[in-house]
């Protein structure tokens, strides 16, 4: 079957039985909403069953919910403004706040269906066991991840670094070692300078840790995939939902390696926190820093 998911979902009403022209007549009516529930809400909805929501979407070429899902948020950002996929230039401030935050949490909420919980596994015991870790990202978005990744893993004990240069990515690649772990961030996944210093990781004995969407170079090179795909934002490549589904991922490999480390990790934590609240930071109620000597702060002010 060809054309795009709406028209396709048109084609098959024409010649569906009337259980399947109601489960059509509700994607044609609001996609949004369809992009947004489950199998058994649009079974319920439709009042048919979840295998027959199921054989309808493979009657339109795809191999379940998910992957059609995809497909019509791919359509529909194409057919939105060029402000965000769901929202149109005409729309009032309560739908434009309506439409992003639900869009967001449709976003992180699809990140569970697409985690495998072995490959998380994997990728946390390489980590746990890891003499060093570091972290490769090309660009702003995944660059933010990949010190934030960097940032977690250091306050639990594991030696860690983020890299964003190319130059220093090799350097890291090339020391890393048998027992290192490379963890490569990236929504594209086909930069060239990330790519070579993953092969270079690779071929030092190290482990390959991918943040990717499937099916791109990274995710064929890596030893351990944690693949996530998202919608194309039509602002930036590498938008906003990209974003959110890598924290997300990051979120639940960081607690991940915190369970295998165990009391270690959690007495790390403990004592960081304490530290920091001491000098007044990471504190609900921070007192006012006083810098030099204990006289001139008492006298401060007089």
């Amino acid at each position: 079957m060809t054309g795009g998911v709406l028209q396709r979902i048109a084609d098959l009403r024409a010649q569906a039985t009337p259980s399947r022209r109601l489960i059509l007549d509700l994607m044609i009516e609001d996609p949004e909403r369809v992009l947004e529930e489950s199998f058994e809400s649009l079974a319920e909805r439709s009042a048919s069953s979840v295998p027959t929501v199921m054989r309808t979407c493979r009657d339109l070429g795809f191999s379940g919910l998910r992957d059609f899902k995809l497909a019509l948020a791919q359509e529909l950002a194409v057919a939105g403004s060029p402000l965000h996929r769901h929202v149109q230039l005409h729309d009032t401030t309560d739908q434009v706040v309506s439409k992003i935050s639900r869009s967001a949490a449709l976003v992180v909420a699809g990140v569970q269906g697409q985690l495998q919980a072995s490959s998380l596994d994997a990728a946390a015991d390489a980590i746990a066991a890891a003499t060093r870790v570091d972290c490769y990202a090309v660009g702003a978005t995944s660059g933010f991840v990949a010190a934030d990744l960097q940032a977690r893993l250091f306050r639990m004990g594991r030696v860690s670094n983020a890299y964003a240069d190319y130059h220093l990515q090799l350097v890291s690649a090339a020391t890393l070692g048998h027992g290192g772990v490379c963890i490569a961030i990236s929504h594209v996944g086909g930069m060239p300078s990330l790519l070579e210093a993953v092969d270079v990781a690779r071929a030092q004995g190290a482990k390959v840790v991918a943040i990717t969407q499937p099916g791109t170079p990274l995710a064929r090179r890596c030893d351990v995939l944690l693949g996530v795909r998202v919608p194309d934002d039509p602002v930036m490549h590498v938008g906003t939902d990209a974003y959110l589904a890598h924290f997300t991922v990051i979120e639940i490999l960081t607690v991940l390696v915190a369970q295998r480390l165990g009391d270690s990790a959690i007495a790390r934590l403990h004592e960081v926190r304490e530290v920091l609240g001491r000098h007044g930071l990471d504190t609900p109620h921070h007192p006012a820093l006083r810098w030099g000597d204990a006289d001139a702060a008492g006298t401060e002010g007089e």
